[in-house]
């Protein structure tokens, strides 16, 4: 990570990003250790600060090791360099995991009584929250009314996993894994903070690639690794929504804050669940790269190649039913107002053909990219266009798949508020 600073004569220069990474007393403290990792492995210069309970958990030794830098609690260390108000100016993003319900409730009411929440009431940059508590602490009415207030002062307070806490408990307040938070950190830094504009939304999206068995061994499939659907459902998850993945074959992929998947393998599968929920969708999503071929018959065991009767040789496919333009003959019969886009992954003269898909499958908006040479497909960034129906195009620009999906909701939201004006 890296900022750009004017030097000398109006040449740009790369810096690295200062990353403040603040830590509170809790048992997920143990996690800003991979945090830090995330953040140096993509060269951004990283300070932790921890409060004092934070340490009872992991020790300024391991910090300092970690990130390379002095590792300080209180307002009083290093005071000639008045640590309390330049640690907070001379950050370009502030992450806070995990945060406490006791840190959230300090922060909202404007204290800096050490370190940590100093330099958060100093800086000017970006700062996400990532919390971390039992679920009584997290739902208690004092402890929502705090993260709505950070979110008010334009932090950006994330939503918390449902999972495995403390001992036994099992729920929401679980500490998102760190790869998720500093993804998430990353996007709001390059795209502005997450606001919950997508609350009372229900998002349905399908991710990934489709298989068509041949046999109980072999199958036809795709390099769809499913990254670019759960981004986007990442990111719509964090903006309020509630969000279904119907996910394929896909990479291994942490599950985004309180969405629900559907597990698929086949074509006809994700079919069946897309039309399933598709009812009570608000927006649709379909990410998906299915197979448009299945073999006309498949085998109860493995086929041998060679043998007298090699069925390999030669393999009749058939089609598979077209998913996206059957939700949107299901949604116009009903005439309900559901948001439909689809996705076109092309090779060649992508506009062309990705305008002439939108047409053919009568979709509100298509994103369009080219994965010529082996671009996209499993690889962490994207880019493209958002064609319209009303005939507009929206260049996507480069950057990680969660970036592009901040880009495709945000095109999808405008395109809600000229429907609701017209």
């Amino acid at each position: 990570m890296s900022q750009t600073n004017e030097v000398g004569d109006g040449v740009a220069a790369q810096r690295p990003m200062n990353v403040v990474i603040g830590v509170a007393g809790g048992i997920a403290a143990y996690k800003a250790c991979h945090l830090v990792r995330e953040f140096t492995e993509s060269g951004a210069n990283v300070r932790l600060v921890p409060t004092e309970n934070a340490l009872e958990f992991v020790g300024a030794a391991t910090f300092e090791a970690l990130s390379g830098n002095p590792v300080d609690t209180g307002v009083f260390t290093r005071v000639d360099e008045v640590q309390h108000v330049r640690v907070g100016q001379e950050a370009d993003l502030i992450v806070v995991a995990p945060a406490t319900a006791d840190l959230m409730a300090r922060i909202a009411a404007g204290r800096a009584d050490d370190l940590l929440t100093s330099t958060i009431l100093v800086a000017m940059c970006p700062v996400v929250i990532a919390p971390a508590m039992h679920t009584e602490m997290w739902l208690k009415p004092a402890t929502q009314m705090n993260v709505d207030t950070l979110r008010t002062f334009g932090y950006t307070v994330l939503d918390p996993a449902h999972g495995r806490l403390t001992g036994k408990d099992t729920g929401p307040g679980r500490m998102l894994e760190p790869a998720q938070i500093a993804e998430l950190a990353r996007t709001v830094a390059a795209t502005g903070r997450i606001t919950r504009s997508l609350a009372g939304k229900r998002v349905l999206i399908s991710a990934g690639g489709t298989q068509e068995n041949i046999d109980p061994v072999r199958y036809i499939g795709n390099r769809s690794s499913g990254k670019q659907g759960f981004a986007l459902a990442e990111v719509a998850a964090q903006r309020g929504a509630e969000v279904t993945i119907v996910a394929g074959n896909t990479a291994e992929l942490n599950t985004p804050a309180g969405a629900e998947i559907v597990r698929v393998r086949s074509t006809r599968e994700m079919e069946a669940a897309m039309q399933e929920r598709a009812d009570d969708a608000d927006l649709i999503i379909m990410t998906a790269a299915v197979a448009d071929y299945r073999p006309e018959h498949e085998a109860d065991s493995k086929l041998k190649k060679g043998s007298a009767d090699d069925a390999l040789s030669t393999i009749r496919l058939v089609e598979n039913p077209d998913i996206l333009k059957g939700l949107v003959d299901k949604r116009n019969a009903s005439g309900a107002d559901t948001v439909i886009v689809g996705f076109a992954a092309e090779t060649d003269n992508p506009l062309e053909y990705g305008r002439a898909k939108l047409e053919r499958k009568g979709a509100d908006l298509l994103m369009v990219n080219s994965v010529a040479g082996g671009k996209v497909f499993g690889e962490e960034r994207n880019s493209g266009w958002i064609l319209g129906a009303d005939g507009s195009e929206t260049p996507v620009q480069d950057g990680s798949k969660q970036v592009v999906a901040v880009q495709i909701l945000d095109a999808v939201e405008r395109y809600w508020d000229s429907t609701l004006q017209s």
